[in-house]
């Protein structure tokens, strides 16, 4: 299949004015076809990470073992969709009859759906695949990743620092590998940057039980138990079919 790569050309530059609306329709198209896909699930929780691990890694492993523990709660998983750590998540929702849900990115060196996935978005565009995620997202779960994990894990850290949302837990599995990325937060703070309290945006663990409790409570607080978040209904008016219907 030959690739499109409309957002590069769309950031490319300067170009007519009818060019510019005509990339401004399709961006708001697959807005809208995000909205209506996702609009009936139940809340979700998004994990992102590495999409290189192979399944006897043990953050493949990690990821698998949490979405079973989070499909367990209700919660529907919502990935990139592509191998790695994304097929980890969805096959562990799969694992105890969860919902598993993608959100796949098109890109030059094709990333293809992995099989544990209830259905599937394909995007052209990044900046609009990372607002759905957030957006149908109660909480991110954030394992060892590359350049897109770190991008995807300080957009949404910029966004509880600047309270575009709250109350949203993220939470960092693999202290070994984000020791680092600590260090040079601490650096931030030292350096005035960064409030002091920022680092408590964030959970840092090596536990799967933790995390998920993590999750859990804090959701918990915002919504009480259990969650009180109203699945819309689907209007036949609207030419609307619910995909997935809500846990009982």
């Amino acid at each position: 299949m030959k690739h499109n790569n409309h957002e590069a050309i769309f950031l490319g530059g300067r170009r007519s004015r009818f060019k510019e609306l005509i990339s401004l329709f399709s961006i708001v198209s697959e807005f809208i076809h995000g909205f209506r896909k996702l609009h009936f699930l139940n809340p979700c929780i998004t994990v992102f990470g590495s999409a290189r691990f192979k399944e006897d890694n043990i953050y493949y492993q990690e990821a698998r073992a949490l979405a079973q523990l989070l499909s367990k709660k209700g919660f529907t998983i919502m990935t990139g969709g592509g191998p790695g750590i994304m097929e980890a998540a969805n096959r562990g929702a799969k694992d105890v009859s969860g919902k598993s849900i993608g959100c796949n990115i098109e890109l030059p060196k094709e990333q293809q759906s992995n099989r544990y996935l209830d259905f599937n978005i394909t995007l052209n565009h990044f900046y609009v695949r990372k607002v759905l995620l957030l957006k149908y997202s109660y909480a991110f779960a954030v394992f060892p990743g590359g350049f897109g994990t770190m991008d995807e894990l300080f957009e949404t850290l910029t966004l509880l620092q600047n309270k575009k949302i709250s109350n949203f837990p993220v939470v960092l599995f693999g202290k070994d590998y984000w020791s680092k990325l600590l260090e040079q937060i601490t650096v931030m703070q030292t350096l005035g940057t960064i409030s002091k309290n920022d680092i408590d945006l964030f959970l840092v663990t090596d536990s799967v039980t933790e995390g998920m409790e993590y999750i859990h409570t804090k959701l918990a607080h915002k919504y009480g138990v259990p969650f009180k978040i109203k699945v819309s209904k689907s209007r036949w008016w609207y030419g609307e079919k619910k995909i997935i219907p809500p846990s009982n």
